[in-house]
């Protein structure tokens, strides 16, 4: 059963959320403030997390923004954001801070579960990543060693689930940027278009809101920096414009 952490200060919104969502094997673990929630992030694993944007102390936006910016190994966690605040502006900001998901109040449980299942489904598939090689260049290592895919000014160690420049410097990615990177390097030059990247990374049927995507792109490139990465071609989409090295 996967473990969701969620911080809410509505306390009432916790036990019949818990109920329900236990019948889809999710165990809800609840915090009404953002210390709360850190406690219980410090003391406990889980596997995802929903966060209100309107909370005590920190705001959701906030809260998200440090979770990112952090060392601590939860700092990768999928986020999910649940706010009153749904206009488009609200949720702009939040993907840009790092959120994967973002769901307007109200909401329906059904679409809650789907999404925390399409989360963590995509997280397990970031994992699976490190499995058996694809068409990029995959480094010959020992058994117990990294594996790890090679490109031009660009390394991704499989295992670590990394991404790193060549002079060993280790990009801070989330889980929907690292493995957005994993799926351009997997065909570098393919142009991947906008409603491709959404259905595979969202597992699920594109959403209108396709301007996410484009926000995603955005944020893995200003980490890539001056690395040049990512090539957008109009009308069409998005590639990775590095070349494999072996």
């Amino acid at each position: 059963m996967a473990r969701v952490l969620l911080i809410d200060d509505d306390e009432a919104l916790a036990p019949p959320l818990a109920q329900y969502l236990a019948r889809f094997d999710l165990e809800l673990v609840a915090a009404v403030r953002p210390s709360d929630g850190l406690r219980q992030l410090e003391a406990g694993s889980f596997d995802a997390l929903i966060l209100d944007g309107m909370l005590p102390e920190i705001d959701g936006f906030e809260f998200c923004k440090r979770l990112r910016a952090g060392d601590e190994p939860w700092r990768q966690l999928p986020v999910l954001m649940l706010s009153a605040r749904g206009d488009l502006t609200d949720r702009v900001v939040g993907l840009e801070l790092g959120a994967d998901d973002y769901l307007a109040k109200p909401f329906e449980p059904r679409e809650l579960a789907a999404r925390l299942q399409s989360l963590l489904r995509r997280a397990v598939r970031a994992a699976a990543a490190s499995g058996p090689p694809s068409a990029a260049a995959v480094v010959a290592t020992p058994a117990g060693t990294a594996r790890q895919r090679r490109f031009d000014g660009l390394v991704l160690d499989l295992d670590r689930r990394e991404a790193r420049a060549d002079d060993g410097h280790v990009f801070e990615l989330t889980s929907t940027e690292y493995e957005l990177l994993l799926m351009l390097a997997a065909e570098p030059g393919k142009v991947f278009t906008r409603d491709e990247i959404l259905n595979r990374l969202r597992g699920q049927e594109a959403e209108l809101f396709t301007r996410s995507v484009d926000i995603l792109v955005s944020r893995l490139r200003k980490k890539l920096g001056t690395l040049d990465a990512i090539k957008t071609l109009r009308n069409a989409g998005y590639c990775l414009a590095l070349a494999p090295r072996p």
